[in-house]
């Protein structure tokens, strides 16, 4: 399991941060979870040197990056040159997946297809605008929206179908705007392609993997995961440990090397925990005395030598961020300093003074 932890911190740009600029990590990466959305950009800070929040708040102001729905049924950022294929590849899926959703809400394909008409009038000629925005234009055109769960699954069709994605916010407002608009270069790949890119995208930053972990990410089916890797042919390679059968890319394998940065502030969701179906790799001994592996998705987890030892929090003001560590095993001398140096980098990405208790 070490060699597991190890290989993975350092795929995915943990134990030492890649040069690339965000953009270019998030195509690496395809796409992260971005449900916090204030932690999904701290996850990529944190992955890429000297990135900070106002220069990911920009590339998402500018449409370089996109926050939609796609994979799986939640929020995801995504590169504005993926978003189609990966959009193509895996909407059917979760249209499958949350179908029950929408007859429950009384939503229909008529309904929606007159939903995604009145959503794509009012964002015409580059307008931005609020969910509160397009809930009026909804209901201008006779359609009844309902209340938040009916709207957003109103929203969440129109993104499925490629309509629409995030634009620039509005203050704090998050706004939507037409996908044609904001990805107009965005690539179509055909099927075995995208599934190909996508299997060798996963396993180049998540592995050591199994073809599980990758079905639960991605949200395809197990046949479409195994014809992904086998398209790749020896671009991956596997390997058995504990009886389990990991995936992995022998360009990015790496001999046990200390880490660099072996200390971590993860935020919620994040692809270290979030991007496995079986995350005990990552879990202390002590956390199953504790906590279920899934308190360990839904609380920013602190990690020492990518095992989770606890979890924190952050209260922010105008000019500083408090930080509180929770811990639940005891800490050393050397990684209580580390995580004073790990809240020091997070208060530095949000240009903002630094309270550790």
């Amino acid at each position: 399991m070490d060699s597991i932890r190890q290989q993975r911190l350092r795929n995915q740009y943990l134990s030492k941060p890649s040069k690339k600029n965000p953009v270019d990590l998030l195509k690496s990466l395809v796409a992260i979870q971005a449900q916090d959305y204030a932690g999904a950009k701290w996850g990529l800070g944190q992955r890429a040197t000297g990135a900070d929040d106002k220069q990911i708040e920009q590339a998402i102001s500018d449409g370089r990056i996109l926050r939609l729905h796609v994979m799986r049924p939640t929020w995801h950022f995504v590169s504005a040159e993926d978003v189609r294929w990966l959009l193509q590849l895996t909407a059917p899926r979760v249209n499958a997946a949350t179908s029950s959703h929408f007859r429950k809400a009384g939503l229909d394909d008529q309904i929606l297809r007159r939903t995604n008409k009145a959503i794509s009038k009012a964002l015409s000629d580059g307008q931005q605008l609020t969910r509160a925005e397009l809930h009026d234009a909804v209901a201008r055109v006779g359609i009844e929206p309902g209340d938040s769960t009916r709207f957003g699954h109103i929203l969440l069709r129109a993104e499925l179908d490629a309509l629409i994605c995030s634009g620039a916010r509005r203050d704090k407002q998050f706004t939507y705007a037409l996908l044609a608009e904001r990805a107009p270069q965005s690539r179509i790949l055909e099927r075995d392609e995208a599934l190909s890119e996508l299997a060798l995208r996963y396993f180049s930053t998540r592995g050591p993997a199994t073809v599980l972990d990758f079905v639960w990410w991605s949200g395809l089916k197990v046949a479409e995961a195994k014809r992904g890797i086998d398209i790749n042919g020896k671009l991956l390679e596997k390997c058995s440990i504990d009886d389990k059968l990991f995936w992995f890319s022998p360009k990015k394998a790496r001999a046990n090397q200390p880490l660099a940065s072996r200390v971590h502030l993860l935020p919620l969701y994040d692809e270290y925990f979030i991007g496995y179906k079986d995350r005990s790799a990552a879990l202390h001994p002590k956390a199953n005395q504790l906590k279920s592996d899934t308190s360990f998705v839904f609380d920013p987890p602190m990690v020492v030598d990518g095992r989770s030892v606890g979890v924190w929090e952050r209260v922010l003001d105008k000019t500083s961020v408090k930080i509180k560590l929770h811990p639940f095993v005891r800490l050393t001398r050397i990684d209580k300093a580390d995580f004073r140096g790990a809240a020091a980098k997070y208060a530095e990405f949000l240009g903002k003074d630094l309270e550790l208790s």
